[in-house]
């Protein structure tokens, strides 16, 4: 008898990416990506006896020379060794976003799926960041009540958004911005936030921060597009001013905003820890449509191929 051998990982190109199509898609994934855009040399597979059993795709901006994330990852029945497989050796250690029906715990299906995905996730040496709620508005969700508390005002200031920006990640919830804090202080979560602003691809001039009416600085909101489209780029209260429902009033204006430049929809996402701003955005009309688990690697692995 010849002894088993494992699975034969390798990335894939435009001549063989129909290779990728050839598992199931349990989770609905690929409808959730429908605006993505997917490199071909991006996605890799694995292989038994010419069978995918395993598959991963990598998704970055159009000018990103690295992934920024892998957003869609299938085992096969039983192959959750081979998927680990596949993320151990791909050259990309960046986070892992598993994209989940809402309510996924409750469907036997759904939930074997990603408990599936979370074991080999974890085999390959990957650790759950989080849990959040991901949102989209729509038109048809009607428009949220403007309090009309605050004022608005652009700043063309990079370092006066960077102040702001490190006011607001003090006594943050979001988990991403607390392992910026333990790994670089509240001047590293600040920066890496201001950088993902800029790396949206709307306008610079959108970014906007928001005042009492007595003028007192209470935070900021930025309206933005991803590469998929429209979404709530970020909302933020300065600590002295938290307790008094600012974020609604900064979601409320962020979604009015969106959409008087003709957005048919908007996306936006939270912790689910976050119990505060979760309430907001149902305040707000905007629905969950998904649940994400979000995964990484080690501190210090975080990095492109």
């Amino acid at each position: 008898m010849t002894a088993s051998t494992g699975p034969l990982v390798r990335a894939l190109s435009e001549s063989d990416a129909d290779l990728f199509d050839t598992l199931p898609d349990p989770l609905g994934v690929g409808r959730a990506l429908a605006r993505a855009t997917h490199r071909p040399e991006w996605k890799r597979v694995a292989l038994r006896d010419g069978k995918v059993v395993a598959r991963a795709a990598w998704w970055g901006g159009p000018d990103d020379i690295a992934p920024v994330n892998l957003n869609w990852f299938d085992v096969a029945d039983g192959e959750e060794e081979a998927g680990a497989e596949l993320l151990r050796s791909s050259p990309f250690r960046v986070e892992y976003e598993l994209i989940l029906p809402s309510g996924w715990r409750a469907d036997p299906v759904s939930r074997a799926a990603a408990e599936a995905r979370l074991h080999a996730a974890k085999a390959a040496g990957m650790s759950v960041l989080v849990e959040r709620f991901q949102y989209r508005w729509t038109p048809g969700c009607g428009l949220p009540e403007r309090p009309g508390r605050l004022e608005f005002r652009t700043e063309p200031d990079d370092d006066v958004f960077l102040d702001v920006l490190r006011r607001v990640h003090t006594g943050t919830l979001d988990a991403h911005a607390l392992r910026a804090i333990a790994e670089g202080g509240l001047d590293q979560a600040a920066r890496e936030e201001l950088e993902f602003l800029h790396w949206c691809p709307s306008p610079r001039e959108w970014w906007q921060l928001a005042y009492t009416l007595d003028g007192d600085l209470v935070g900021l909101h930025v309206p933005a597009h991803n590469p998929s489209g429209p979404c709530v780029g970020f909302i933020g209260v300065v600590p002295e001013h938290r307790g008094n429902g600012y974020a609604y009033d900064l979601l409320a204006e962020c979604t009015h905003f969106l959409a008087e430049r003709g957005a048919e929809f908007i996306a936006g996402a939270t912790d689910q820890g976050n119990a505060p701003m979760a309430a907001n955005f149902a305040r707000a009309g905007h629905p969950v449509v998904q649940e994400r688990i979000h995964l990484g690697f080690p501190p210090g692995a975080l990095t492109g191929g």
